[in-house]
Order: structure tokens, then C-alpha cells, then sequence
């Protein structure tokens, strides 16, 4: 598997707006320039600021990422994408990939899976890769936890009625440093 270059430039296209600047805060902490948008149109202006990379959020309020990724591969080529996804099926990652997507990854995803993802580059899913080592049920639970919130707008009576949760349980939880792996 070969890395991506630090000279990679990144474009990371999510409506959901933490998450959005919590991965591009994560690639420029890893030495890689990175510009955001919230939807397609964005999307497209952003092209003039040459990305040789590109992280496309599957279901968007402004458009979806599948027309978007044909609309981004057909200006520029050269360019590589991965879908990203809380809504993950077959049927949209074999779409993805016939219209150039190199992986598809499904939320949670960090940084770290993220460049895994544009480093195999042969559509490989994560879970036969050699080198892939799982998230642990406590870190994928954290993560849930958190969409979950940030979806709710920071409500804590909304995400543990949602959770199916107490409430004090949740807080306890959120209280906690998130998991290593």
C-alpha cells in the first residue's frame, strides 16, 4: 500500500458541518492542505482551487454525492475520490466505483481510514485489507454516540431518548475521552 503524498490537497465535501472541519482539522494536523464545502455546488467552485483528492458525503440536503462525483471526475480526471457514507449499500458502492470513486467508506470514518482509503486505491474493502485493524466495540460506540448528539444539535434528552438511553447513562458516557481504537 503506498501512502499518500504530503503534497495531496483535499477536498472534503459533507453537509453536516463538525464532522466536515473535524476530518479536514485532522488531515492539515497530518500536513495536508484541505478545503471544505457543504454541498455540490461548492463542490465544484472548489475545483479552481485544484484538489488532487476528494471526500464526497453520500446523501446531501443540496444534491447527492454520486452525480457529484461523475460532475468532479468528468472536470478533472486525475482526480481521486472515496465516498463517504452513513447510508452505506452495495448497490451505491458499485455505483460509486463505476463513476470513478476508488473506495467507499461508511461514517464513522477518521483521518487515518480515510487515507487507507485513497492509499489502496483497488477498491479493496477495509476489512480484508492485511494492515486494517478493526475499531473496537467502545470506539465505534463513542462515535455513534456522538453522530448521534451532533445530529440531535447537542440535545441530551433528544440523543438518549433516540439512544434508547437514560439520560445521566449518556452524560456519563460523553464525560469519558474517547477510545484509542
Amino acid at each position: 500500500m503506498q501512502a499518500v503524498p504530503h503534497e495531496s490537497k483535499f477536498l472534503l465535501v459533507d453537509d453536516d458541518e463538525r464532522l466536515r472541519e473535524r476530518t479536514a482539522r485532522a488531515l492539515r494536523d497530518r500536513g495536508f492542505e484541505v478545503v471544505t464545502a457543504d454541498g455540490p455546488d461548492e463542490a465544484m467552485a472548489a475545483l479552481r482551487q485544484d484538489p488532487t483528492h476528494a471526500v464526497v458525503d453520500l446523501r446531501m440536503p443540496k444534491g447527492s454525492g454520486l452525480p457529484l462525483v461523475r460532475d468532479l471526475i468528468r472536470r478533472r480526471p486525475e482526480l481521486r475520490v472515496v465516498i463517504l457514507t452513513g447510508y452505506g449499500s452495495i448497490a451505491t458502492t458499485v455505483d460509486a466505483i463505476r463513476l470513478g470513486a476508488v473506495n467507499y467508506l461508511t461514517k464513522p470514518a477518521d483521518a487515518d481510514m480515510i487515507l487507507a482509503a485513497f492509499a489502496r486505491g483497488d477498491n479493496v474493502p477495509l476489512a480484508e485489507a492485511p494492515d486494517y485493524q478493526a475499531p473496537s466495540l467502545a470506539r465505534t460506540e463513542w462515535e455513534h454516540i456522538n453522530r448521534v448528539l451532533d445530529d440531535c444539535g447537542g440535545n441530551i434528552s433528544e440523543a438518549s431518548r433516540r439512544l434508547g438511553m437514560h439520560r445521566r447513562t449518556l452524560q456519563r458516557k460523553l464525560a469519558t475521552f474517547p477510545p484509542r481504537r
